[in-house]
């Protein structure tokens, strides 16, 4: 090869390091937004979503205010008395209020040791298995690389240390990037 044909090629790697991210990225973000749009069937394009983000809002301010909370907690009361929507519906529930309720609970990394020489990164979902008779185990959950799935695993808390140094947000970019992403240190 010539000096101007690896030139050639190392140039277009390194725009493909560039572009193919930055493609798919827009691409997933517009067929989301396309779905999310396409769920209210309005002509008018964006209206959908901005009619969803507004009444979501307007349903949170209700489910706060002191004269409508009941209201709230009786339709919740309902929903866990029918079989299967109970467990899809708190499944869902605590699902998303790990991430955006009160009880956040992917904001404590840990590396647990697996083995002599393995290790394996993941974060404290429960640190109180007593419900269990489990004075000695915790909750962890293992994200899995390249995938929106992960697993739950209940190790003894010798096991486990926890990541004070770095944020959460790092850590889970860091495991779903398949260890690829770096992560950076609290200063």
């Amino acid at each position: 090869m010539s000096f101007t044909s690896k030139r050639f090629i190392t140039y277009f790697f390194r725009g493909l390091l560039f572009v193919v991210p930055l493609a798919l990225t827009i691409y997933v973000i517009v067929l989301i937004i396309n779905f999310l749009d396409g769920i209210l069937p309005i002509p008018v394009p964006g209206l959908g979503i901005l009619i969803m983000l507004m009444f979501i809002t307007f349903v949170g301010y209700l489910a706060g205010l002191f004269i409508t909370k009941p209201l709230f907690d009786v339709f919740e009361r309902w929903v866990f008395k029918i079989p299967l929507i109970n467990i899809l519906y708190t499944s869902i529930k605590d699902l998303m209020s790990a991430f955006v309720g009160d009880k956040k609970k992917f904001n404590i990394p840990v590396i647990v040791k697996l083995s002599e020489g393995m290790s394996r990164l993941g974060f404290i979902t429960q640190d109180n298995l007593l419900v269990l008779e489990e004075e000695e185990l915790v909750a962890i959950y293992f994200p899995h690389s390249y995938n929106f799935s992960g697993n739950l695993y209940l190790v003894p808390y010798k096991n486990v240390r926890v990541l004070n140094n770095v944020k959460s947000a790092d850590i889970m970019k860091f495991i779903v990037s398949g260890g690829v992403s770096h992560i950076n240190k609290l200063s």
